[in-house]
């Protein structure tokens, strides 16, 4: 039997989802039990784990990632690299619950993402959009012996959609209400805000990226301590310091958050050139370490106000967070000082909110596999549904 035949007839199956985010931290695995497809899809997590990158890793991904580094040599060699690790938070994840690698059925692998260029740049003469997504998905295939979908941005680009977000879908399938509308925002290395208007269909699904997350103040906190943080643990070096208005004003005048959605951003807008502007301003300003990080906490809690109050059509009833970024209580202080909602924890409603990207590949995986458009063209601009993604067998 065709495997994809044998995946399709079975009433449940064992899904990994992997995510590597723009945090550039480590690799995610989730392991889910999912059944079902399309709107009838339910999912039961069952573990995650999360392998942090040795230095030396984390250092060449934001090499890669900075646009203008490395050459075919690297970008083959990291793919590779990358292939490997996937496959080690794979056994991971299986140790953690329990579970054989042999009864895996599926992986989901989303890379990571070193080059993001949904609006055309000229190259060679013409205009040219583009994504990059490495970790070779055949590497996980050898390893555990079952297909492994990967490379899901690139076909809703080719559809003249951004390529992302691609959470949405996934989020549809799990959080929505038909009484009430709901905000999620996930706080990675960029935020993004889903907002699930109450009783509504996929396609009245709205989300966009809010701007930076953790990317900002993790570089920050990187310079600071000489690379021995890689993180503003718990909030600590923000909360001692003061918020900057004068910065602060300057930051919040950005092209970026005047741009209406559909939109997408990373590395290439909020990397070393934009912290290196900052860093210089906060001099000028004579501002301290702790004040620039406050500042840049700040920042993140006034991009989400400013997508909540200036894009969203409909006003979610509640933002419930997830990502990195729930796990620090002065950004958290910041949201609930600025918001006019509640502010909750995806551990309220029983979710993890660190494995939330790396279960929604997972169930992108498995709508790829039974042939269910995944993407959310009303939040990526496509042109029409795609299913997303590629199949290693």
């Amino acid at each position: 039997m065709h495997p994809l035949q044998r995946i399709r007839e079975k009433e449940s199956l064992l899904v990994i989802g992997l995510m590597s985010g723009t945090s550039a931290d480590g690799m995610d695995a989730a392991l889910a039990e999912i059944t079902g497809a399309g709107l009838n899809t339910r999912v039961k997590p069952l573990g995650f784990v999360s392998l942090s990158y040795p230095a030396e890793i984390r250092e060449e991904i934001l090499r890669l990632a900075s646009g203008d580094a490395g050459g075919s040599r690297d970008l083959c060699l990291f793919h590779f690299l990358l292939g490997e690790l996937s496959l080690e938070a794979c056994r991971a994840v299986c140790r953690q619950t329990g579970v054989s690698p042999e009864q895996i059925d599926l992986v989901g692998s989303h890379g990571q993402t070193l080059y993001h260029a949904p609006a055309a740049e000229s190259y060679l003469g013409r205009p040219v959009r583009g994504t990059l997504q490495l970790g070779e998905a055949s590497v996980i295939c050898e390893g555990l012996g079952c297909p492994v979908v990967s490379d899901f941005r690139v076909r809703d680009l080719a559809a003249r959609g951004q390529g992302a977000p691609l959470v949405p879908y996934a989020e549809y399938l799990l959080y929505r209400q038909a009484d009430r509308s709901v905000g999620l925002q996930n706080i990675g290395g960029i935020g993004n805000l889903t907002v699930l208007p109450a009783g509504g269909a996929p396609e009245d699904t709205f989300a966009f990226d809010t701007g930076p997350g953790n990317m900002v103040i993790d570089q920050l906190i990187s310079r600071m301590t000489g690379g021995e943080q890689r993180y503003d643990a718990d909030g600590r070096i923000a909360a001692s310091g003061r918020i900057s208005e004068a910065l602060l004003s300057w930051m919040l005048d950005d092209e970026y958050l005047r741009q209406p959605p559909p939109k997408t951003t990373g590395r290439e807008r909020y990397g070393k050139a934009y912290v290196d502007a900052l860093t210089a301003r906060g001099d000028a300003l004579g501002l301290t370490a702790a004040d620039l990080a406050a500042t840049a906490t700040r920042f993140t809690a006034a991009c989400v106000l400013a997508a909540y109050r200036d894009f969203c059509p409909v006003k979610p009833d509640e933002l419930i967070i997830g990502g990195g970024g729930s796990r620090n209580p002065t950004l958290l202080r910041f949201l609930r000082d600025l918001l006019p909602i509640p502010v909750r924890l995806n551990e309220e409603l029983g979710f993890d909110s660190e494995a939330k990207e790396a279960i929604a590949f997972a169930i992108l995986a498995s709508e790829c596999v039974h042939g269910c458009c995944n993407n959310v063209p009303s939040v990526t601009g496509a042109s029409h549904p795609v299913v997303m993604g590629k199949i290693s067998l």
